[in-house]
């Protein structure tokens, strides 16, 4: 490197290789993945599972006569709904942060093991204040999992790969939605049962099932890849961060905890506009079964082809279009699988981590995405109203305009991200290189982009800023 000051192009100059010294040949990429989609994909999927029969529950309960037996009006039930999302969606970044610092496997279980525990609390209630105080309470110990699970994939996997992981574990959401319903039907016939009605088992069945599952989630769930035990062979893991880290993942590996990590997230435009289109993913619609199995189908298609630009809000922006508009049952019925296309989050919010570098500014870019859709999940608790039955037109129409927002927006930071990638290309932010960090005869150009003593020094300070990342489209 030159001591004047020089911008050095990635195509001369190599990063230092992680644990230079380990020999990697001999490991099969092919079946090193197989192991490791066995080990991280199903138990995360079944989290997810639980997490959404969960959200279904309290719908249930309603069905089985919960506001009858705590003498709550209608009004009141859906404040209660609403109460859940804020410390749900507000905590997620926060949950994001501590996940990294904290092993996955203690994380993610113990998080389980308390909502498991509020959930079966609410099979005891007796009145509608305790019902307000548990869904909050249930939104703090929920926060942060469907974030944390996409975050943890991402310290797993290529860029390429997030789209099919991504879509496998939320095909257990729309599962959960299918058989939510009977599941319940099911559970109801407990009815009278020690003295408690139907809907209160719901709760604690589940929620003794949640509970268990936690428990043995501390011995399943596998931590980030530099201290996974199932990776024993010291080659095989380093082959992973290597591998990664080939992928413009620098922070893999292990990256020290900085608050300006979290300020970068915080400063990036990305962070916002990818909450627009993440959130229209996340309005809660309730279905008849052969939809969620619909939806199951579009979402594994969606991962598997890597949808960009919302090709899958079209049909569904048709769908709530008609829904909106019908007056024949049949019609709107069919419309229901062309609405059910564009409801569930699939490789948006893996593209949305594929473009943010450094595991912290990912982990709350990811959260504040996902957060400020659930925190609407708070509009769809309250747009369908008893009083707009059948049609519901009034919630058809704000989930309408969030589609139609949404697609906008994703088209936006397509734009946005491929102009960016221009301007690398053309050199307007390279960094300066420069073993003399003195200060002295600062160019302009190190002025703008930065001047470091190594390209790692650059990569590492700048992650997804850094002049040679590019953005994925």
């Amino acid at each position: 490197m030159s001591h004047s000051g020089s911008v050095v192009p990635l195509t001369t100059d190599k990063v230092d290789l992680y644990e230079a010294h380990v020999d990697t040949s001999q490991v099969d990429e092919r079946r090193l993945l197989r192991k490791i989609d066995i080990r991280v994909v199903p138990w995360l999927g079944l989290l997810y599972f639980l997490n959404f029969l969960d959200r279904g529950s309290i719908g249930n309960a309603k069905l089985y006569h919960m506001e009858t037996d705590l003498g709550i009006t209608d009004k009141q039930y859906l404040i209660a709904l609403t109460a859940f999302f804020f410390p749900y969606a507000l905590l997620e970044p926060a949950s994001n942060v501590i996940l990294r610092r904290v092993r996955p496997s203690i994380w993610l279980s113990s998080m389980m093991f308390v909502w498991g525990i509020v959930m079966m609390c609410h099979g005891f209630l007796h009145n509608y204040g305790g019902l307000v105080t548990l869904r909050v309470l249930l939104g703090v110990a929920e926060a942060g999992l469907y974030p944390g699970i996409v975050f943890y994939i991402s310290c797993w996997y290529k860029r390429s790969e997030l789209g099919t992981r991504d879509s496998s574990i939320l095909t257990s959401a729309t599962i959960a939605g299918a058989f939510s319903g009977l599941l319940a039907a099911a559970i109801s016939n407990m009815n009278g049962v020690a003295g408690k009605p139907g809907w209160s088992w719901i709760f604690i069945l589940e929620g003794l099932f949640i509970v268990l599952c936690a428990v043995a989630s501390y011995w399943i769930v596998s931590n980030f890849p530099e201290t996974a035990g199932f990776l024993t062979k010291e080659e095989v893991w380093v082959f992973v961060i290597r591998r990664l880290r080939d992928d413009m993942q620098f922070s893999a590996g292990g990256e020290a905890f900085q608050a300006r990590y979290i300020w970068q997230s915080l400063r990036d435009w990305k962070t916002y506009l990818a909450s627009t289109f993440v959130t229209q993913r996340q309005q809660r619609t309730y279905f008849p079964f052969p939809v969620y199995i619909w939806s199951c189908i579009v979402t594994v298609i969606v991962g598997l082809v890597g949808d960009r630009l919302g090709r899958e809000d079209l049909p569904g922006l048709v769908g709530y279009i008609i829904l909106i508009t019908s007056r024949t049952p049949a019609l709107s019925y069919f419309a229901c699988f062309l609405a059910s296309s564009a409801i569930y989050p699939t490789a948006r919010i893996a593209w949305v981590a594929s473009n943010v570098e450094g595991s912290y500014k990912r982990g709350v870019t990811l959260a504040m995405a996902i957060g400020w859709g659930n925190l609407n999940g708070a509009v769809s608790s309250n747009v369908y109203r008893a009083q707009d039955a059948p049609w519901y037109r009034l919630g058809h129409g704000i989930i309408l305009a969030y589609i139609a927002i949404g697609w906008l927006c994703s088209a936006a930071f397509m734009f946005l991200l491929r102009r960016e990638n221009e301007r690398r290309d053309r050199g307007e932010r390279d960094e300066v290189i420069d073993n003399d960090n003195s200060g002295e005869d600062m160019s302009e150009l190190a002025l703008k982009n930065g001047r470091f003593e190594t390209i790692d020094d650059a990569r590492r300070e700048k992650g997804d800023e850094w002049s040679q990342f590019r953005y994925t489209l």
